[in-house]
């Protein structure tokens, strides 16, 4: 797989990666570093009481969102993929390692119960649910894992992304290391440097 690295003047990304990996928050990180929005799938889909949104309202919010002239957008969901992915110049991949993954999977969960956070629509997780059913957020990370790192090396080789350009992410140091380098704008160059 050859990458076309990111300049540092891309407006519009898409930010990708298993369960837990921590899109959303490089995603804000990132947005707020180009002073772009950012935009959480999850928040688009889910409704109250984990509802899930019908395929194709969520298809037209993602289609008027991704018309914006800038933006991140973090989320894996293959149903709107294309269309974020057609207007995208950039995809960020963070492919981190399964123990890492699961740690931060496990702590993000147990503080999210302990806090009562507030997720889209006023959903809460709940311990229980979320480590030891069918729904597991875990199982999904496991079931997953493997899936996305064999599917997005050949995603990101079809004809239809060649516009796209990628940072391929492998650790939770190489993301905060390329996000210092991106915010810091040495070395962008100077017709990329207006779009910041």
């Amino acid at each position: 797989m050859t990458l076309k690295p990111l300049r540092g003047c891309e407006q519009r990304i898409s930010v990708v990666g298993t369960t837990g990996s921590g899109k959303t928050t490089l995603s804000e990180r990132l947005a707020d570093c180009l002073g772009v929005p950012h935009v959480e799938l999850d928040a688009l889909h889910w409704g109250p009481n984990w509802t899930e949104l019908d395929p194709e309202t969520f298809r037209a919010k993602v289609a008027r969102i991704v018309q914006r002239d800038a933006w991140v957008i973090d989320g894996n969901y293959s149903a709107v993929r294309e269309l974020v992915w057609e207007r995208a110049q950039a995809v960020v991949w963070l492919d981190y390692g399964l123990p890492t993954i699961l740690g931060r999977l496990v702590w993000r969960t147990v503080r999210r119960v302990i806090i009562g956070e507030k997720l889209w629509a006023g959903n809460r997780e709940r311990l229980w649910t979320q480590i030891a059913t069918r729904d597991s957020i875990l199982l999904w990370a496991l079931r997953t894992y493997r899936r996305r790192r064999r599917e997005y090396p050949r995603l990101i080789a079809e004809h239809a992304n060649a516009h796209l350009r990628i940072a391929h992410l492998r650790s939770p140091r190489a993301a905060d290391a390329w996000i210092a380098r991106l915010g810091s704008l040495q070395g962008i160059p100077e017709d990329c440097r207006r779009h910041l």
